[in-house]
């Protein structure tokens, strides 16, 4: 690839990724900023925060702590809490507990409050104690979990045991909380008309853990840093390596033949080339650049590919470099500030891939490219929602967020997607293409079954997604079980090889298409990238049924609507990646070839 074509690529990306980088220096301290300083001086109050309750084997279901009947501690007081926009959307719902603790303040058993038993709080309590429930809290940003109890040692379903009294172990190292532990005990039997003492106790003791590392208790390095990890990672490289050396033979060998032949057929007289057998994709040099049908629809997708594809890649470098994960709700916080932030890429190249195509109502294709993708985000939510306000969930988003999601949209996407549009259109928009357009489209030939476009897509979906299903399982069990994703690294080295494959691939499957006469490229190097949301969709379907325990309406409709969105983001990834690699492969065997 000369200086001129690689000058012109980069510049195409300066304009949107200035735009995005402007934007996102005043959101990223915003995404990752902490209320918190985490600072305590002796007997300062410390707060436990109550957050929620539900089923230990289904994490996504949760419900407000106090939906069971708990009751509060004594104290009433305590400073306001400021709720992040993630967590906000994540569904939690910080409560005050009012149980009094002090910095380096020891307390022995004390009761907290006492409730006594109806038949309303006993059926909640015994449905609780029956589906495993269990709860979490939160000191110093720091999580807790406890069962509410369980059915006793003999397993009778009519006995139902809770436990009332929390022990609280806290580490401390200087003035900063380093760990805390809890240990629920006191298995108390519940009845009707049995009054029932919850207490605590609070123990403080030096640790050498530093603070910076006090989060690491709760990763689990045997598991994503496991062999079976390390192997896929080499599996996929080999791939790579594989499909490099497939393209290059492509590019090399069967180009340099191409070139060749072609170059015969020119020597050959006008009356000798009509009678020969001339066959292959220069044949079609009048039509490949030819605008795909449903240009606006093409080029929405495209652009929105452009801004998810920065977007996953800042967001798993701030991942990388401020372990955002630590955060509650800091990770999604960052998600929809970068993406608002990277608006303008969306709008850029859009724009400028609609203009050269010849659209002229680029006001609408960049109003499509702007409500596109959070149009279908916050539509899945909000349906999701209605089940969750029927089943009173706390994954419930408030109406308050709501507008600030609006106000997001309408006074940040919106308009910098428009100035990219603008910017695209008159930078990028000029039509460059190295062959005449022909004014009469060519008929397509009859070609073999497997050579059809819906073939070669459905195919060329099965290697990406080859090389980063072992990836897939692990964010799955992050997502849906107990476990925090923190192998950011493995992400960023998936992400380039995921890269690498979806090129080589659809490179390969648009050149067997044009190598058959099918000049329809455009759609098929997009869908043959993006049918590896297909497959994924479709490993959720089998990781809901053989690797999870949910069960019920609200469970699974919040499964497979958030594995839709989860797949539908990766297949525009997938598919922009492997338009992008196509276009570059297209336009650069056509300009090397002599047409009369």
């Amino acid at each position: 690839m000369d200086g001129n074509v690689l000058s012109s690529i980069a510049w195409r990306w300066v304009g949107p990724l200035l735009a995005c980088a402007a934007v996102l220096l005043g959101n990223v301290h915003t995404a990752l900023a902490d209320e918190h300083n985490h600072l305590y001086h002796p007997q300062e109050e410390v707060v436990l925060w109550m957050n929620t309750v539900g089923p230990y084997h289904n994490r996504q279901e949760t419900y407000s702590y106090y939906t069971l009947p708990f009751c509060k501690g004594p104290v009433t007081e305590i400073a306001h809490h400021h709720e992040t926009l993630g967590e906000a959307l994540q569904g939690v719902e910080l409560e005050f507990s009012g149980v009094a603790i002090n910095f380096l303040v020891d307390v022995h058993p004390t009761e907290i409050c006492s409730i006594s038993m109806d038949e309303r709080k006993l059926a909640a309590f015994r449905y609780a104690v029956k589906h495993h429930y269990w709860y979490q809290m939160y000191i110093d940003d720091l999580p807790l979990w406890a069962l509410v109890g369980d059915h006793g040692r003999d397993g009778n379903d009519q006995d139902a045991y809770i436990y009332t009294h929390k022990r609280f172990d806290i580490g401390v190292n200087g003035n900063q909380i380093v760990d805390v532990n809890m240990t629920a005990d006191n298995r108390v039997k519940i009845a009707d008309g049995v009054d029932v003492r919850f207490t605590y106790e609070v123990v403080w003791h030096n640790s050498q853990t530093d603070f910076v590392k006090r989060y690491e208790k709760y990763l689990d390095p045997t598991f994503f840093q496991h062999r079976i990890h390390w192997f896929s990672i080499f599996n996929s490289f080999m791939m790579v390596l594989f499909l490099v050396g497939l393209v290059t033979m492509i590019m090399m060998r069967t180009l340099r033949k191409d070139y060749a032949r072609y170059s015969r057929d020119d020597d050959l007289e006008d009356l000798e080339r009509d009678l020969g057998d001339e066959y292959g994709w220069k044949q079609v040099h009048g039509d490949v650049f030819r605008s795909p049908v449903y240009n606006l629809t093409f080029s929405m997708l495209v652009g929105t590919g452009y801004q998810v594809i920065l977007v996953s890649l800042i967001v798993i470098l701030f991942s990388i470099w401020g372990n955002v994960y630590v955060g509650r709700g800091s990770l999604l916080t960052t998600i929809i500030f970068v993406y608002a932030g990277c608006a303008p890429v969306s709008g850029y190249f859009g724009g400028g891939l609609y203009a050269r195509n010849n659209g002229t109502q680029w006001i609408k294709q960049a109003l499509a490219s702007a409500m596109f993708l959070p149009l279908t985000v916050c539509g899945t939510a909000f349906f999701v929602n209605f089940i969750a306000i029927y089943y009173h969930a706390s994954r419930a988003i408030p109406f308050g967020t709501m507008m600030v999601i609006l106000a997001l949209w309408l006074f940040v996407i919106l308009p910098l997607t428009l100035v990219g549009a603008v910017i695209g259109r008159n930078v990028d928009g000029t039509p460059q293409s190295p062959c005449r357009i022909s004014p009469i489209p060519r008929p397509i030939p009859e070609k073999k079954w497997f050579m059809e476009p819906l073939v070669i897509i459905m195919m060329g979906g099965i290697l990406p997604f080859g090389s980063i299903f072992i990836e897939m399982y692990f964010i799955f069990t992050s997502f849906w079980a107990y476990k925090v994703y923190y192998v950011y690294g493995f992400m960023l080295l998936v992400f380039a090889i995921l890269t690498v494959v979806t090129t080589c691939v659809t490179i390969v499957c648009t050149y067997f298409l044009l190598n058959a006469e099918d000049y329809r490229w455009q759609w098929t190097s997009f869908l043959a990238g993006a049918s590896t949301a297909i497959y994924v969709y479709m490993y959720s379907t089998y990781y809901f049924f053989f690797k999870t325990k949910m069960f019920g309406v609200f469970q699974t409709t919040f499964y497979f609507s958030y594995s839709f969105l989860m797949s539908l983001g990766l297949g525009i990834l997938c598919g922009t990646l492997g338009f992008s690699g196509s276009n570059l492969f297209v336009r650069r065997i056509y300009q090397n070839i002599k047409i009369d």
